[in-house]
């Protein structure tokens, strides 16, 4: 392959990546979590929450291919193992399967994360001049808004 050359500095390049990555390892941490609970939420507002677990892990799912994706365009290698990513995500991992109720609240706190994450990575993108970056960062913070958001009022 041919040398990069985007207009973005190597060492610009990196740290975004680096950035990128943890990213990455919380929202891939975080579609593990809701795709956990998608399988084994019980309780009267089962339908309801299958159901919104199952739209969500699948958005994970997309998401964190176009992050991935990213990365690999800065020209740095993408983590993809469980450990590279519980080294990298500031999601702590969940172990018992909880009730119903504290599920939504362990997924708002995750949604919650990676808004703080995305932050994170848009100043890095910002101070790097890397519009495609912060394009992708800001929709994903978006997102994790909203369905923040939207976990929330289910617990009121």
């Amino acid at each position: 392959m041919s040398k990069i050359d985007i207009g973005i500095a190597t060492k610009d390049r990196e740290t975004i990546a680096g950035g990128l990555k943890r990213l990455l390892a919380d929202s891939y941490t975080l579609y593990l979590q809701t795709h956990n609970f998608h399988w084994n939420v019980t309780g009267p507002m089962f339908r309801e929450l299958h159901l919104m677990f199952e739209e969500q892990y699948m958005e994970l799912a997309e998401a964190v291919d176009d992050i991935a994706e990213r990365i690999r365009t800065l020209d740095v290698p993408a983590p993809g193992t469980y450990q590279a990513f519980a080294q990298l995500s500031s999601i702590e991992e969940v172990v018992e399967i909880p009730e119903a109720k504290k599920m939504v609240e362990i997924l708002t706190h995750g949604h919650e994360q990676v808004v703080k994450t995305c932050r994170n990575v848009l100043k890095e993108a910002q101070a790097g001049d890397d519009e495609s970056t912060i394009a992708l960062v800001s929709d994903r913070m978006r997102v994790h808004e909203k369905t923040a958001w939207m976990l929330r009022a289910m617990s009121k």
